[in-house]
């Protein structure tokens, strides 16, 4: 048996805590991630192995088997070529990328650009989703793609969990009577769907008064980096990203106090979180 001593069991003791910490839990959600506006954003969600946008590849991203990306913008899909890579390197399944349907061939050809001079395979299973189409993750989860206003093409995505319940003509019958069913191609359950996450990536306001994105408005957390329409927010929660490098972090803080006051009056819970002292730093 090893020993180990008193200050290093203390250590090991704090080093524990401090991964258990890792990210902020949001309405039954370990969040974690970086966004500095122009620099870098990739937020990500483990616990549904997914992360959205990938400005520079942050390490915890890579064991996220899908990604999603709001736009072409560097500082949220620069470090892409990266992510496949590393992933291809450790023997990883190829991951599925979902990006919008506008810029799929563009994104194809930067694969091929990086596997000429690379050479390697970069597999990845490249998905080009538009507006209002979906996708099923797995089949308690889909995604579905909404239309965001930014200068060049983009989207957000809100994923939904869902459940099936069997339908009520069907209820009370043996089970061989539904299994009969089923193996004639019967529809037995029907499928309920409820918006658990929405992001956003770089948007103007106006997405909030889209009346085709009411599942934004009413996801369990949504994250975004503009607060405007206060009262249009049915959101249990709501996550800031993408702050200017120009903003200090006693700013960024005091910011997310005054609009997490929202919250008296009846709004959802506001949270943006910042990290260390320098400015234009933001993580979790």
């Amino acid at each position: 048996m090893s020993m180990v001593p008193k200050n290093d069991e203390t250590n090991l003791e704090a080093n524990s805590a401090t991964k258990k910490k890792r990210g902020i839990n949001i309405q039954g959600y370990q969040i974690e991630g970086l966004s500095i506006a122009g620099q870098e954003t990739c937020i990500i969600v483990p616990s549904l192995n997914l992360a959205f946008d990938i400005g520079r590849c942050p390490q915890r991203a890579i064991s996220q088997d899908f990604l999603f990306i709001s736009h072409g913008h560097m500082d949220h899909i620069g470090g892409l070529p990266m992510y496949v890579a590393t992933r291809g390197l450790f023997s990883m399944k190829p991951p599925t990328i979902f990006v919008p349907k506008a810029i799929k061939e563009d994104v194809e050809r930067l694969f091929d650009v990086h596997r000429a001079m690379d050479q390697s395979e970069l597999k990845n299973n490249l998905v080009g989703l538009d507006v209002g189409e979906e996708f099923y993750i797995r089949r308690d989860l889909k995604v579905k793609a909404f239309k965001t206003y930014h200068v060049i093409p983009s989207q957000g995505y809100v994923i939904y969990s869902v459940k099936h319940k069997l339908k009520q003509d069907y209820i009370g019958l043996p089970g061989h009577e539904i299994k009969a069913l089923k193996d004639k191609g019967v529809e037995i359950t029907t499928a309920t769907t409820s918006p658990e996450i929405a992001f956003t990536g770089d948007t103007t306001a106006d997405f909030i008064v889209d009346p085709a994105n009411v599942d934004v408005l009413r996801a369990k957390i949504l994250v975004m980096e503009v607060v405007k329409y206060a009262e249009k927010f049915l959101n249990k929660a709501i996550l800031l990203i993408h702050f200017s490098a120009r903003y200090y972090v006693e700013g960024i803080s005091f910011m997310s106090f005054l609009i997490s006051r929202a919250s008296e009056l009846g709004y959802c819970h506001v949270s943006g979180m910042a990290n260390g002292n320098t400015r234009g730093t933001w993580g979790f």
